[in-house]
């Protein structure tokens, strides 16, 4: 894998918005957080479009993810906000120019299509983790969220924290493996894509928000029957927010995780505090790790060089 260069103060970053808009307000109160971390803030020349869902259309979007990543003043690319649309701009993403400016690229949930295309076509590290408008401006954001920022600058082993939510062992073994994943609603918009996420060898880390237990159910089976679950070293489950069942009766989230996982011959632990959640524990998609069920340990090589 390709580690990007680490962060210094004085860097400055780009800000787009690639798949829905965002707000400009919650955008401009979130940018404070990195001047206090010493690094200047460059907004996409069309992070206030709009075109419909969208955060403009698809030639702004991509246009202002390419400007971010040719220009060698910009050390890492943020995003606003989620939502939906990196599906549609994968296909023309110029991964060569990826591949010659390889820089840090930071957020999670419709991001997951972006960071699984990247990964699989360039092979580089890159981080899932809150964003501007959808995380950092809440009022909610809190400090160890906030501490997760300091792996950018300087290379930094991560140990997950138990302190910060309790892990359930559901299947129980130690591996080690690459992290892949994310959101599991747009991991299961891969399949069939030349984007399809591998999870060959590798820690597979699943989350979602606003899914009912029965959809989370029937993309696991769409995962299951696509062998990428009996493919993957082990599976990390993160958070799955307001998934609770609007009409019963109802199997729960952990019946629908032991149904797929608990079976599975390699380590499944729920319980991660990656995902639509405060505290937000960041990783580096693509770096090294290991997950031990007897100690409920997971330990992560850094990101960033």
């Amino acid at each position: 894998m390709i580690r990007p260069e680490r962060l210094c103060k004085g860097d400055t970053i780009g800000v787009i918005a690639p798949a829905s808009s965002a707000s400009l307000e919650m955008v401009y109160k979130a940018v404070p957080f990195f001047e206090k971390m010493g690094l200047r803030v460059e907004l996409g020349k069309h992070i206030d479009c709009g075109y419909g869902y969208l955060g403009g259309t698809d030639k702004e979007r991509l246009d202002d993810f390419h400007q971010m990543i040719v220009n060698p003043w910009i050390k890492a690319i943020f995003f606003a906000r989620g939502g939906y649309g990196t599906g549609r701009i994968v296909e023309q993403v110029d991964y060569d120019l990826i591949k010659d400016n390889p820089k840090i690229i930071w957020g999670y949930s419709d991001i997951t299509y972006l960071h699984t295309a990247i990964q699989k076509k360039t092979d580089l590290v890159t981080f899932h983790g809150p964003m501007l408008a959808s995380d950092i401006a809440k009022n909610g954001f809190d400090k160890f969220s906030a501490c997760m920022f300091s792996q950018l600058f300087e290379p930094t082993k991560l140990q997950y924290p138990n302190a910060i939510g309790k892990l359930q062992t559901i299947v129980a073994g130690e591996a080690s493996g690459k992290l892949t994943g994310g959101n599991l609603t747009l991991l299961v918009s891969t399949l069939g894509t030349p984007y399809e996420i591998d999870t060959e060898s590798k820690l597979l880390i699943l989350e979602d928000i606003n899914e009912e237990p029965y959809r989370v159910d029937a993309m696991l089976n769409q995962l299951k029957l696509a062998g990428k679950l009996d493919e993957a070293a082990g599976i990390l489950i993160g958070d799955f927010a307001k998934a609770e069942p609007k009409q019963e009766p109802s199997l729960s989230l952990k019946q629908v995780f032991q149904d797929y996982l608990g079976n599975l011959p390699c380590p499944v632990v729920n319980g991660f505090k990656i995902g639509h959640c405060f505290p937000h524990f960041s990783v580096p998609l693509g770096a090294d790790a290991t997950i031990q069920t007897a100690s409920k340990s997971l330990c992560i090589r850094a990101g960033v060089k």
